[in-house]
């Protein structure tokens, strides 16, 4: 353990780390980098650290929140991602923060102000109320100390809303007052300096959710102006569900987007190991391209194709669970073409979309209607085929005629 060393005046410290914080906020140090320097930092200074964990909710349709903790006794900070649902709201609701939680909830005199919690762990009528509170004492905590330091605009609606910080020391007389004034005094500059990184994260993650992950990197980079687009090469994947207009009518609304969700995530799934990019989803139908920048468009094809047969794969799954659960299933059309398109802002002044524009957008939509009346679940056009080169497991359909296009077109299915 280490001997605890309480300075009698904590101010040089205090000025030195609030220049410290508000420097590494300007830059835009990330997260982890900053916990585990403000960590270094305050032991550099005297503070006797065992743990110090750091946590925040977050805005993303599949994570709820991050956390991050450092340990004395390893190198770095470990990082941890949580998804949505309720395994992540009770271990919350059932952590050391939840009584300041709720107490944020319950007493709005108390929003916007930073709130805290102690425990002596080395006193014998410590409560051990939580599991992680145990685990410190097993690993020779004396005192821990628990703190939500609340953050945005967004604080009235979700009053938890902020920084969750806690400390704990194994020194045998705990945190000296010297200490604590260190750390309460500096925590505001270092959270606002995390959060120059946590709202950089958000925009970045729900750009990617919304527009797709190679979309929003170049929203997010500054291609914002209307109009700012780009040809490309690419591979165009266009599904759609089949009779959904009657699976509509005939399913209440809640059921029909837990379809829809269930079908998107198996399409999807076959995607995200091969580079495909969910452009938008259109209904109950889904626009994703592969672009030909990465690879030779033999071997982008090859991707899409064998992302084309796990998604089969994966529906066909999707299905069989859905029939024996007592839900409704749905058949899925797919077709791929390539061709060159216009990549980029296209709109109004005030709303516009990320999304690609060319005639060879229109012809993967025309193709998939198709599918139906040649009976079948996939289809390419005579480009694709080409592209993807000799033993495809491609059967060749005769040539049809695709509205509006003068010229019959020759047209491929997928074997499966």
């Amino acid at each position: 353990m280490p001997a605890q060393s309480s300075p009698r005046d904590a101010s040089p410290a205090i000025v030195e780390l609030h220049l410290w914080a508000v420097r590494e906020g300007l830059r835009g140090a990330p997260f982890a980098e900053l916990l585990e320097e403000f960590c270094r930092r305050l032991s550099a200074g005297g503070v006797p650290l065992l743990r110090v964990f750091a946590g925040m909710r977050t805005l993303h349709p599949q994570w709820a929140g991050y956390v991050y903790m450092w340990r004395r006794d390893r190198d770095g900070v470990e990082s941890v991602w949580r998804e949505r649902g309720e395994a992540y709201e009770r271990d919350l609701r059932d952590s050391p923060f939840g009584p300041l939680i709720r107490a944020a909830r319950e007493s709005p005199h108390l929003r916007g102000q930073p709130m805290r919690l102690r425990w002596r762990l080395g006193e014998a009528k410590t409560q051990q109320d939580f599991w992680y509170i145990k685990e410190l004492m097993e690993a020779g905590a004396t005192d821990y100390i628990v703190e939500l330091v609340p953050w945005g605009r967004v604080r009235d609606a979700f009053p938890e809303s902020g920084i969750g910080f806690s400390f704990a020391t194994d020194d045998p007389a705990g945190f000296a007052e010297e200490h604590l004034q260190l750390i309460e005094a500096v925590l505001p500059a270092v959270s606002l300096a995390i959060m120059a990184d946590a709202e950089y994260t958000i925009a970045a993650g729900l750009l990617g959710a919304y527009l797709g992950a190679d979309a929003g990197r170049r929203v997010h980079a500054g291609l914002v102006g209307r109009g700012s687009v780009e040809s490309i090469q690419a591979v165009l994947w266009y599904a759609d569900i089949r009779g959904f207009t009657a699976i509509a009518d005939t399913t209440s609304g809640p059921a029909v987007i837990d379809l829809l969700d269930d079908i998107f995530e198996a399409l999807t799934m076959a995607l995200r190991p091969r580079g495909g990019q969910v452009l938008k989803f259109l209904g109950d139908g889904m626009l994703a391209t592969f672009a030909f920048c990465q690879s030779t468009p033999e071997a982008i094809c090859r991707q899409a194709i064998d992302a084309a047969v796990d998604a089969m794969r994966e529906l066909d799954c999707v299905n069989a669970a859905r029939l024996q659960a007592g839900k409704p299933v749905a058949a899925v059309d797919l077709a791929l073409h390539l061709g060159d398109v216009l990549y980029g802002n296209v709109g109004a002044i005030d709303r516009v979309d990320f999304t690609v524009i060319g005639p060879a957008v229109n012809e993967v939509a025309r193709i998939e209607t198709l599918c139906e009346p040649l009976g079948r679940k996939v289809l390419v056009s005579a480009a694709f085929a080409a592209a993807l080169g000799e033993g495809s497991q491609l059967e060749p359909l005769g040539a049809h005629m695709l509205r509006g296009l003068r010229q019959p077109s020759e047209i491929f299915a997928l074997r499966l």
